[in-house]
């Protein structure tokens, strides 16, 4: 197999070691922020998902939110391919960068690029093969023991690194995973890998990003990226996001944020914080009424 991509934050953003990997990918399974259980127990149905927004921090900070969307995930009948689109943070290779073949290597093992789909998406001019922006990129790569944890390594990856966060990017790019999919005959589960307000005081970053998960829940993408540009706000994976978005909306799906902290509720320190939420599209996901809601439902005649 060509063009094996070694991993570059092992280490760093979790661990080396196989087995302390998995019992760290427990941790956040079990963490009180994180689903509380491990995925092997079956919980409450999520409906069908189609996309997924989750963050991309080191384990012990973002990985019990991360955690909600492989729960989730763990509760559905196995995809064939994960798409998992991520911000460049590096700077490196071209605007919109596709890992076309090959595979990934993680200490759980090594995961197969989807050269099928891949190699429709390099039909669309948006899209291009690049192996130089994933070189040092962590955004997709710390996904993956996620889902090696929760499916193995049978599973196929399209690991697609976005520079150009641009609106009309996005949904070029969510044009060309939409064509995709409807020519392939494969369950395939969408992954924008971002994370939230970046280093601002705790109340600052809580506010802002309560506001903006509004908008991502209801899947308002042109509203979402006004008030990311206009507010100036930093979230590393806003195109990402959108193009999850775009795809979910296409498909019929709504949205359901599983949870939101920041750094602070993890460290106790909130001077300065990072935002992590996790966040489902899919089709017959209901969201929970609040109790104000049930209350009124209960005395209110229909």
């Amino acid at each position: 197999m060509n063009h094996i991509r070694e991993p570059v934050v092992a280490g760093q953003f979790y661990e080396k070691d196989p087995r302390e990997l998995r019992k760290r990918i427990e941790w956040c399974f079990k963490h009180p922020l994180g689903p509380g259980k491990l995925p092997t127990e079956k919980g409450e149905g999520f409906g069908v998902i189609i996309s997924a927004l989750v963050p991309h921090a080191g384990y012990i900070y973002s990985g019990p939110a991360a955690a909600h969307v492989y729960y989730a995930l763990a509760q559905q009948e196995k995809p064939e391919t994960v798409i998992i689109l991520g911000p460049n943070h590096t700077g490196l290779g071209m605007p919109i960068s596709l890992y076309a073949k090959g595979g990934w290597k993680t200490p759980l093992g090594v995961l197969e690029i989807d050269e099928e789909v891949s190699k429709i998406l390099l039909q669309s001019e948006i899209i291009q093969e690049d192996y130089l922006a994933h070189s040092g990129e962590h955004s997709i790569e710390v996904q993956l023991p996620f889902l090696q944890y929760i499916y193995d390594s049978e599973i196929k990856i399209v690991p697609i690194a976005m520079m150009d966060q641009r609106y009309d990017t996005a949904k070029k790019v969510a044009e060309a995973i939409i064509s995709a999919i409807n020519k392939v005959n494969k369950k395939i589960i969408v992954l924008a890998s971002s994370d939230m307000t970046h280093y601002e005081p705790y109340d600052v970053a809580k506010s802002k990003d309560t506001e903006v998960l509004q908008l991502i829940e209801d899947m308002n993408v042109e509203e979402f990226y006004k008030h990311v540009i206009h507010e100036n706000l930093t979230i590393c994976g806003y195109g990402p996001t959108m193009v999850s978005m775009m795809i979910a909306r296409h498909f019929g799906g709504t949205g359901l944020i599983l949870r939101y902290y920041t750094s602070g509720d993890i460290t106790g320190d909130k001077s300065l914080v990072v935002g992590y939420a996790s966040v489902i599209f899919g089709k017959g996901i209901i969201k929970p009424l609040k109790k104000s809601e049930r209350i009124k439902e209960s005395i209110v005649p229909v």
